[in-house]
C-alpha cells in the first residue's frame, strides 16, 4: 500500500513577538539577561509565537492549538474517506493521562470534525514525540489498517518556561565557576530557545482528488540512547525543563551522522536526490555543523547544500517544528510533480532521530 500528505497546516499562537518583547510574555528572572543576550545572538531567532498574554495567562493550552491546527489542515473539504486513526505527539501536556490524542479525539467532536470512533495514538518525548506520531500513523495507512490517519504535532513551551512558573535550581558556586555547567543555565537558557505552536497533517491512501500531494517514500528511525547520555529531559514532578549542553555538543554530530549513514545505504540515496531538505534545527549555532554531517551525503561537493528552515520567523516550536515547516514550505514554494522533499527531525532528548522521504505528485495519479 501507499501513504500520501493530502493536506497540511499550523496554527501559531497571536502575533510575532520579536526578542525585544519576550519580557512582555515570558517576564524576567533575576540574573538572566546575560544569558538571554548570548543565547539570542547565537540561536538566530528573530521573532516567534506564545499561547501566554502579557500576564502571563494562558490564551490557549497545548490541546486548543492541536485542535486550530487540525481545522487549519482540513478545512472546509468533504473528505471521502472518513478518518479512523488519530496519532499526535507532544513534549508537554498538563495531563499525563489520558493521552493526547484522546483529549484531541473529544475537542474534535465538540467542533463536529471527528465524530466517530477512531484508534488513538499518543506520543510522549522531546522534538520527536510529533514525528513518532506521524511515522505510526504512516505505517498504520501504509499497511492497509486505516485508509485514513489524522497526524498533529503541539507544543506550549511557555507554560513551563515562564517566570511565574519555572522554579530553576540556585546551584550558586556552579553558577559561579562554571555558569554553562551549572543546573540554573541548563533551564534558563531554554527560555529563550523555545515557543508555541501546532502542526497537522492527514495522511491517506490515494493522493488527493485535486492539488498536490506528498507520497511517503520511505521513513527511516533510529536511537542511539544506547551510547549517548541523558542530555534534554522534563520532569514529571517539578515540570523543569532542562538540556546539558555539553552533552548535546558532544554527541549530536557523531550520532548524527552515523543515522544519516545508516539511512542513505539502506536506500541507496544522497542528498542530491532531494529538491529540497527541511530539517528541525534548534539553533543557528548548529547550521554549520549540520552542513558539515550534510556534505557528506553528497555526490557533488561543490553542490550548494539545499535546505530551508523559518526558525529566525517562527521560533523553536519543538515537536510542532517539522509540521509548521513543512505547511509553511509548500504553501509559499512552486513544487513540480516528481520533486523530492526530505523531512529530517534530529532530537537530543537521549538521541533518536527521524527522516521522512516525500514526493510531490498530483490528482493524476488517482488509480
Amino acid at each position: 500500500m501507499t501513504c500520501f500528505i493530502t493536506r497540511t497546516g499550523s496554527f501559531l499562537p497571536g502575533a510575532p513577538v520579536d526578542n525585544e518583547r519576550m519580557r512582555d510574555y515570558i517576564g524576567t528572572l533575576d540574573g538572566e539577561e546575560k544569558v538571554k543576550r548570548q543565547v539570542l545572538a547565537m540561536n538566530g531567532i528573530r521573532q516567534r509565537h506564545y499561547a501566554q498574554d502579557s500576564h502571563q495567562s494562558p490564551t490557549h493550552d497545548v490541546y486548543q492549538m492541536a485542535e486550530r491546527a487540525v481545522e487549519q489542515c482540513l478545512g472546509d473539504v468533504e473528505l471521502a474517506q472518513p478518518i479512523t486513526c488519530l496519532s499526535a505527539g507532544s513534549t508537554f501536556t498538563p495531563l499525563s493521562g489520558p493521552g493526547l490524542s484522546s483529549i484531541l479525539h473529544s475537542a474534535l467532536a465538540k467542533k463536529g470534525i471527528v465524530t466517530h470512533p477512531v484508534e488513538v495514538n499518543s506520543n510522549a518525548g522531546i522534538c520527536t514525540s510529533a514525528s513518532t506520531a506521524l511515522l505510526n500513523a504512516y505505517r498504520a495507512v501504509r499497511t492497509g489498517d486505516h485508509a485514513s490517519a489524522l497526524c498533529v504535532g503541539t507544543e506550549h513551551a511557555s507554560e513551563v518556561l515562564k517566570s511565574s512558573v519555572i522554579q530553576p535550581v540556585h546551584d550558586t558556586e556552579m553558577i559561579e565557576s562554571n555558569l554553562k555547567q551549572s543546573k540554573w543555565f541548563m533551564s534558563v537558557f531554554l527560555r529563550f530557545m523555545l515557543s508555541d505552536g501546532a502542526g497537522a497533517v492527514l495522511l491517506q491512501n490515494r493522493p488527493a482528488e485535486s492539488g498536490q500531494s506528498f507520497e511517503i517514500n520511505w521513513a527511516f528511525a533510529q536511537s542511539f540512547a544506547h551510547e549517548a547520555p541523558l542530555c534534554m529531559k522534563l520532569e514529571n514532578r517539578t515540570a523543569l525543563l532542562s538540556q546539558d549542553v555539553s552533552i548535546l555538543s558532544k554527541h549530536l554530530a557523531p550520532c548524527s551522522k552515523k543515522f544519516v549513514a545508516a539511512a542513505m545505504q539502506r536506500h541507496d540515496e544522497s542528498f542530491d536526490d532531494y529538491r529540497i531538505i527541511l530539517p528541525h534545527m534548534s539553533s543557528f549555532f548548529f547550521q554549520r555543523k549540520m552542513e558539515r554531517v550534510m556534505r557528506q551525503f553528497t555526490r557533488d561537493s561543490d553542490k550548494a547544500i539545499p535546505y530551508w528552515t523559518n526558525l529566525a520567523t517562527k521560533g523553536n516550536t519543538g515537536a510542532a517544528s517539522i509540521f509548521i515547516m513543512l505547511d509553511e514550505y509548500v504553501r509559499t514554494h512552486s513544487l513540480d510533480e516528481g520533486d523530492r522533499i526530505l523531512l529530517f527531525i534530529p532530537e537530543s532528548g537521549q538521541f533518536n532521530f527521524m527522516l521522512f522521504s516525500l514526493s510531490v505528485c498530483g490528482p493524476s495519479q488517482i488509480q
